[in-house]
């Protein structure tokens, strides 16, 4: 462990990326349909998928970018499965070591039959073939546009499987209230789930100590709204909450200005417990081991403090 952070820090200080994709870490807010590896997916699919290169002006061209690289031709359960393939494949040349990633629970009927096994041993099958040294840590995942009675009944299949390590809230932060999904978070709470939810990103800071306080998390991905506020800063160190971070994300979708001045390096400062990770590796083109350099080359963040936080990442928590 000493070595890797020799070599790691060593490696960020000569801009040697190579090297830092080769030390352990960990992506823990991957969504897999835009975490695959592109030349994996052009190499066995011919089909190109070209990231954004500037900051996008609003959501809508994110979907229209989604319409244009994605739209139907993965919309099958043979090419649902190919991502997650994808996703495997690129986590492993980047040097992740713990993975976080699942499946929408409308997904389910989609394109795995509404069969809890065929999903569940669908990313255990892919996992054990192609990077067994990978820990899979699998995850719900909710879609927050989605009518809270939907997504309980899509639930009922998922509740009870102890594969499942985590539940996750994700999609626009105004779609409706956060309450609203309160007996969800109730339930995996009592499951065992560590509860996880996208605040903060679009929001302020008292919408993450609102979402915090409301479904009980653990973690909160994104959650840099926090830094506007040191009274969030302290509330989330007192409780214990990870956030997630993704911030090349948070550039390319004009939440911040720069990375010189990403929120990362006050939150890190003042004591909370952070995990830079890659979001989306598709549309930004930004894997985990180039948040670290690209932090690092902006002046964000030490090598040194970018390590605590590589290592801080590879915690095994529950």
């Amino acid at each position: 462990m000493q070595e890797d952070s020799k070599k790691f820090i060593s490696a960020l200080k000569n801009h040697d990326i190579d090297t830092v994709k080769e030390i352990p870490k960990s992506d823990l807010h991957n969504h897999f349909v835009l975490g695959g590896n592109r030349k994996y997916i052009y190499e066995q699919k011919k089909i190109l998928i070209e990231p954004i290169s500037s900051p996008l002006a609003s959501m809508q061209e994110m979907d229209e970018w989604n319409r244009k690289y994605l739209g139907e031709r993965f919309d099958s359960s043979e090419m649902r499965k190919f991502l997650i393939e994808a996703a495997f494949v690129q986590a492993k040349s980047d040097g992740v070591k713990i993975l976080e990633i699942g499946e929408d629970v409308w997904g389910l009927g989609e394109y795995f039959h509404n069969d809890i096994v065929e999903l569940i041993e669908t990313f255990q099958e892919i996992n054990e073939r192609i990077a067994p040294d990978i820990t899979l840590r699998l995850q719900i995942g909710l879609s927050r546009h989605c009518l809270v009675d939907y997504l309980s009944d899509c639930l009922k299949h998922f509740w009870g499987h102890l594969e499942f390590y985590s539940i996750d809230l994700y999609g626009d932060e105004l779609a409706q209230p956060i309450e609203n999904f309160v007996p969800i978070y109730e339930r995996a709470k009592a499951e065992g789930l560590r509860l996880k939810a996208h605040i903060g990103e679009w929001g302020k800071a008292e919408d993450v100590v609102r979402g915090v306080e409301v479904l009980q998390l653990d973690e909160v991905q994104h959650g840099i709204a926090a830094a506007e506020s040191d009274e969030a800063i302290q509330f989330l160190k007192e409780r214990g909450i990870r956030l997630n971070i993704t911030p090349g994300s948070n550039l390319l979708l004009g939440r911040v200005k720069d990375l010189s001045h990403h929120p990362i390096a006050k939150l890190y400062r003042n004591g909370l417990d952070v995990t830079i990770n890659s979001d989306d590796v598709l549309i930004f083109d930004s894997d985990v081991s180039k948040e670290y350099a690209k932090l690092f080359d902006a002046g964000c963040l030490s090598a040194e403090e970018l390590d605590a936080i590589r290592l801080n990442g590879l915690r095994n928590i529950k």
